[in-house]
């Protein structure tokens, strides 16, 4: 009896998958989207697949690509399930992605007990990021780096194609690449602890998305929200883990 399953998320900026044998996590690939999304989840399939795979989940913007699906499921769902795994004892989610960001509030099972969604408006997202690292030539990978040290200056504009004009106005006017990239970072996690306070949270909540591999963000995100904010060296697989361990309850 086939004793995997598959978990598929495919996002706007990255796509992941994660292979559950009912006890963990045995293993995961994360790939770019870029303007691929269907290839990308194949690559997945195609590098995670095996006879021992009894059940194929996939969830995210592009969870409707893989002919191979057994079931597709929201992300909301999936990353509510695949944070409770990660992080027992959380009260809820918040999530950062390329072009939306999410609040989940889960129930003492680890299910889904509410949720706001901010997928209007660029500003709060990564897809800022992108935008700001590009201006600011700081790599990705090294903003904690970039950051260390520095005194954040306010970003005032709510919306992306302003914020972009005010940090090359701040760049002008000599202001440091670091305090710029410092008030992004403190700009983009206000509004996600606002929309995310509107749930009444109680206690821990988990950050997950590619922005939770940054301290800076987790620091700052917990500053806002007031409350404890945990993360784990594969929040930002938390969906696609959700959708494994979902689909291995259907093997079982």
């Amino acid at each position: 009896m086939a004793r995997l399953c598959l978990g598929i998320d495919c996002g706007s900026t990255t796509t992941k998958g994660a292979l559950y044998d009912g006890e963990q996590v045995v293993k995961t690939v994360l790939l770019p989207t870029a303007a691929r999304p269907r290839e990308r989840m194949q690559q997945i399939y195609d590098a995670l697949y095996s006879q021992d795979v009894g059940f194929v989940v996939t969830t995210g913007y592009g969870r409707d690509l893989l002919e191979q699906s057994d079931r597709r499921i929201t992300e909301i769902t999936c990353h509510a399930k695949g944070a409770a795994a990660l992080c027992p004892g959380i009260c809820g989610v918040a999530d950062i992605g390329g072009q939306d960001s999410k609040a989940i509030l889960l129930d003492r099972d680890g299910s889904v007990a509410d949720f706001i969604m901010n997928d209007k408006c660029a500003a709060g997202t990564g897809r800022f990021v992108e935008m700001m690292s590009r201006i600011l030539d700081c790599p990705l990978d090294q903003i904690d780096q970039f950051v260390e040290g520095c005194t954040p200056v306010e970003i005032t504009s709510m919306c992306t194609v302003f914020a972009e004009s005010e940090i090359i106005s701040l760049l002008a006017q000599g202001a440091h690449r670091g305090d710029i990239a410092l008030g992004v970072i403190r700009s983009i996690c206000q509004r996600t602890a606002l929309f995310a306070q509107k749930l009444r949270p109680q206690g821990e909540l988990f950050f997950s998305g590619g922005l939770a591999r940054f301290e800076a963000f987790r620091r700052t995100l917990e500053e806002f929200l007031g409350l404890p904010v945990r993360t784990h060296p594969q929040s930002q697989l938390a969906g696609a883990i959700g959708a494994a361990i979902i689909g291995h309850r259907k093997i079982k």
